[in-house]
């Protein structure tokens, strides 16, 4: 089954489904900054664009083109921003 969901007044976008049996989700990131807390442990890949993130224990923003990643801990949160909408792929780990 699929599931929107929106943020920061539909400046973030996502649709999330199960993909062998672990849950995931696509979206679409706006251009702007923005926080997310984790409950889960966290893969992002870039799939279109480019996401800056701020991650956790981590003052400085590090860009992240298409087909790259970076892993977010379960219970924490991260920053992103993006100067034009790039689309991702967050897996649950």
């Amino acid at each position: 089954m699929l599931a929107h969901k929106t943020y920061f007044e539909g400046k973030v976008q996502s649709v999330g489904f199960e993909r062998n049996g672990r849950r995931a989700t696509v979206g679409v990131v706006d251009a702007g900054e923005f926080h997310f807390g984790t409950e889960a442990a966290e893969r992002m890949t870039v799939v279109s664009g480019e996401l800056w993130a701020k991650l956790p224990g981590e003052s400085a923003w590090r860009a992240f083109p298409a087909g790259t990643t970076f892993e977010v801990p379960a219970k924490s949160g991260f920053d992103v921003k993006a100067s034009v909408p790039a689309a991702y792929l967050c897996e649950f780990l």
